[in-house]
Parts: structure tokens; C-alpha cells; sequence
């Protein structure tokens, strides 16, 4: 990288870190604090819908948000006119969902659905409007803005959400809370964004950006139907309380794997973008981006299956104990999750979106194939299947980085190796000093978590793994510059 782009990149990166701790940790405490005032069947009945949602959203940005950053000169038309076919198909498909709503209910055979969704359906038409302003702030690697924006959102429908929770009302309080948090997001996106749009409006830009963006369009539907298919699955054959139960694990388990995933893929694709006619420079990119990634990763997803039963016991109460082996499959399944992500954005920073279509496709016919043979054994059997699937994914997202730029699985799997066996050795230890008597679940919790962090620390420094190594001299270089500048000040004065 250039100076100025590792500068914009390692400052992008800080305010996309500190976004994505205090918003998710926010969200993390508000939904604790939801699961001890609600039941399962609660949460369950809202993961019934997410599907539907999921795909209204997709539909929403059309793929045209990723267009305008892959593109690399965009102009006012270009912007004003993906702002408003934004605003019609939101409208347009909060319609659509709102006349389904008797439908959806009576699929899972849930009447209470059908006011839940007309009432869901609001955030679609609320997020079209702060959809152009979020994909700018993306663009142009401005996440401090965004930390802003979502730290505001989050922590007033937060707050909404709670309130309700604690005076009775149930399964609303959690849809409340989800529509005034796009409410919220997008009035501060408005009152935070410089841009404005005027009465301009091109089908020829739309159609100049059609061709990348539709592909990657029908690859968010399938991905965001096959991602929450099984959320359909059970609440169908199963029941909205063993749903409850799923949605709840993998809550705790995407807290890790795909914040951290999406935090860096946030700041990479655009950086990736810039580098798109350099293969050289976008292997190394990928590596480094992985390498970092997985030094975080690995460590959590092993240690949070280590210590899933206190955590849930500590912090859900006992109501929510049967959440915690498949809380516990689902970190082994998580473990790959940002190196498939960081994979992913390289095919889409090079406009490859056709090979990203074909991988969709490929992959979620392979989803297909595991609930046709897993479903009737149980939750457990689908969540085994994911980390078969998981596992064969990985290589079909690798293939294409091997011939694109020579960035094969096999070296990439080399390069990740000793990061695996680290966190591995970490979680060994930690589940031995499980094995002791605590008197509770928050002294075993927390007696685990402070082991796991010394000695995965201590590992990653004895054999010097470069990744810690490099973040390690990252924050040592931080910190003189941060004592330089004050000694100056206090000299000054």
C-alpha cells in the first residue's frame, strides 16, 4: 500500500473496530437484558420473520450499493438515481410483505405473524431512504461518521425496547425495537451525510451498473434465503421455542465470528478495490486481512464453545440452557467464517461477481442437500452439516483466488495453520481449568476467560506469530507516539 491508503486504511480499520465493539457489545448487553425479561418462544416468533426481512433487504439495495464502490468514478446522476430506485422498491416491497403477512402466518401457523410483519415491513421503507448515505460513508472509508450513527440508533431503540420489554409487552417490544433503529439510523444518516439528492434520474447509469450489480443482487437473495433457511426449517417442523433457542445460540456465536468479519469487510472491499489491477499487492492484502482476522477468530470461536454452558447459565438464567449445545457446534462452524468473507471480497473488488454468482449458487444447492438429510435427526444433525458444508465451501471460495491471483487454499491454509494450533492448544487448557470446582457459574466464567486471554497471549509471543507480532508493534508504536504528543504539550505549556 501507498502511505496515504495504509493511513486511511489503519484509521478506517480504528473507527470501524471501535463501531463495532461499542455497537455490538451495546447490542450484546441490550439483548441480555431482552432474553432475561422475554421467553424463547418470544425470540423464536421474531426469527420466524427474519427470513422475510432478510430478503426484502436484499431487494432493497439491488445490488446498486456495491456497484457505486466497486465503481471507481461515479457521478451525481449515478448517486441520485440508485437513491431513488432505492425508495420505489422499498415501497414496493414493503407492499408485497404486507399483503403476505396472512400467508406467512399461516405457514408457521403463528396468527400472531400477520400483524408482526405489516408492522416489520415499515424498517424496509424507513432503510431505502438512508440506504445511498451509508453505501457514500462506505465509499469513501468514513466509519467514524457511521460509528456515530449507529451508536445513536442503537442505543435509543435500545432503550425503547427494554422499556417495553420490562412493562409487558412481549414479542412487540423486540419488533418496536427493530423499527425505531431504522428510524433512528436513517434520520441520523441524513442529519451526518453532506450529500444530498436532486431531481436527476438515469435508466442508462442504472443499466451502466446493472450488470455487476444484478448479479450480485440474485447472489444476496440466495445467500440471504439459504442463510435463514433454517431459521424457516425449524420454526416449521420443530417449534417457535426451539427456534427461540437457535436464534439465541447463533446470536451469541455471529457476535465473534461475523461482526469481526464484517467490521474488516467493511474497510477491505473498497481498499481491495483500489488495488484491483495489482495481483500482487491484492495477495498480499488478502493474506494480511486473513492472518489477522483468524488471530482473532480462532481464539474466540474455540474459547466461546469451551465456556458456552457457563456463559448462558451466568448471563440467560437456566431457561435458556438447551441453547448451549448448539451454541457450541455453531462456534466450530464460525470458525471459517472470515476466511470464506475476506475470500469473497476479493472475487467482488476484481468484478468478478459472475464467479460470485456461480459460488452462491453452488453453495446453497450443498445447503439444500444437508437439511434433506439431516432435518429428521434434529438441530444438532443440520448444525453438523453446516460444518461439512462449511468446510467444502472454503475450498470452493479459494479455487478461484488460486487462478486469480495465486492465492490457492492450499497456501492459504498453510498461512492459517499455526493460528488454529495456538487457539487450539488455548482451548485445551482452558477447558482443563474447567474441570475444577467454582462456586458458580460467573466465578467459572470468568476464572476461564482470564486464563484463555493469558495464555493464548503467551502462546502467540513465544512462537511469534506474525499477525500478533505485527499488531503487537502496531500498538507499542501507538502508544510512544500518543506519550510523544503529550510530553510536547506539557513542554509547550
Amino acid at each position: 500500500m501507498t502511505d496515504s491508503l495504509r493511513q486511511k486504511t489503519v484509521k478506517a480499520l480504528s473507527w470501524s473496530f471501535i463501531e463495532t465493539v461499542v455497537q455490538k457489545g451495546m447490542q450484546f448487553m441490550i439483548g441480555i437484558v431482552l432474553a432475561r425479561l422475554l421467553f424463547p418462544e418470544q425470540f423464536g416468533l421474531i426469527g420466524m420473520l427474519m427470513i422475510f426481512m432478510a430478503l426484502s433487504q436484499a431487494f432493497l439495495d439491488s445490488g446498486f450499493g456495491a456497484a457505486l464502490i466497486q465503481k471507481q468514478e461515479i457521478t451525481q446522476t449515478d448517486i441520485c438515481s440508485v437513491f431513488y430506485f432505492n425508495i420505489v422498491v422499498g415501497l414496493a416491497a414493503a407492499g408485497l410483505l404486507y399483503l403476505a403477512a396472512p400467508l406467512v402466518a399461516a405457514f408457521y401457523g403463528q396468527p400472531i405473524l400477520t400483524p408482526l410483519t405489516r408492522a416489520l415491513s415499515l424498517t424496509i421503507v424507513i432503510n431505502s431512504f438512508g440506504l445511498v448515505q451509508s453505501t457514500l460513508l462506505v465509499k469513501h472509508i468514513n466509519f467514524k461518521t457511521q460509528t456515530k450513527v449507529s451508536l445513536i440508533a442503537g442505543a435509543l431503540s435500545g432503550i425503547i425496547g427494554i422499556t417495553l420489554a420490562a412493562r409487558g409487552y412481549g414479542v412487540w417490544s423486540l419488533a418496536v425495537q427493530q423499527i425505531s433503529s431504522a428510524l433512528f439510523r436513517t434520520v441520523c444518516l441524513w442529519l451526518y451525510s453532506a450529500w444530498r439528492p436532486i431531481l436527476v434520474f438515469s435508466l442508462t447509469s442504472l443499466r451502466n451498473m446493472f450488470g455487476f450489480g444484478s448479479r450480485l443482487l440474485v447472489s444476496s437473495l440466495l445467500r440471504q434465503i439459504f442463510e435463514n433457511i433454517y431459521l424457516v426449517v425449524i420454526g416449521r417442523l420443530f417449534s417457535a421455542t426451539a427456534l427461540g433457542y437457535f436464534t439465541r445460540a447463533k446470536t451469541f456465536n455471529d457476535l465473534p465470528s461475523q461482526t469481526l468479519s464484517g467490521m474488516v469487510g467493511r474497510v477491505t472491499f473498497p481498499v481491495f478495490s483500489t488495488m484491483q489491477d495489482d495481483h500482487d499487492r491484492l495477495k498480499r492484502g488478502l493474506k494480511k486481512a486473513m492472518t489477522t482476522l483468524v488471530l482473532v477468530n480462532f481464539p474466540m470461536m474455540i474459547g466461546l464453545a469451551v465456556v458456552a454452558r457457563p456463559l448462558v447459565l451466568a448471563l440467560l438464567t437456566e431457561k435458556w440452557a438447551p441453547c448451549v449445545p448448539y451454541l457450541q457446534l455453531l462456534c466450530v462452524v464460525g470458525l471459517l467464517y472470515p476466511v470464506h468473507a475476506m475470500n469473497l471480497n476479493v472475487l467482488q473488488a476484481l468484478g468478478r461477481s459472475d464467479l460470485f454468482l456461480r459460488l452462491t449458487i453452488i453453495k446453497h444447492v450443498m445447503i439444500v442437500i444437508n437439511i434433506a438429510i439431516t432435518w429428521r435427526w434434529g438441530i444438532s444433525a443440520m448444525i453438523i452439516g453446516m460444518g461439512v458444508h462449511s468446510i467444502i465451501a472454503y475450498y470452493l471460495n479459494s479455487y478461484y483466488n488460486g487462478r486469480l491471483i495465486n492465492y490457492p487454499m492450499r497456501e492459504q491454509v498453510l498461512d492459517l495453520l499455526p493460528y488454529l494450533a495456538v487457539s487450539l492448544l488455548m482451548g485445551a487448557v482452558v477447558f482443563a481449568s474447567g474441570q475444577l470446582q467454582f462456586p458458580g457459574p460467573w466465578t467459572m466464567l470468568v476464572a476461564q476467560i482470564t486464563t484463555g486471554m493469558i495464555v493464548y497471549i503467551g502462546l502467540c509471543r513465544a512462537i511469534r506469530l506474525k499477525a500478533f507480532m505485527d499488531a503487537w508493534q502496531e500498538m507499542g508504536n501507538k502508544i510512544r507516539t500518543s506519550g510523544f504528543r503529550v510530553s510536547r504539550v506539557q513542554g509547550f505549556k
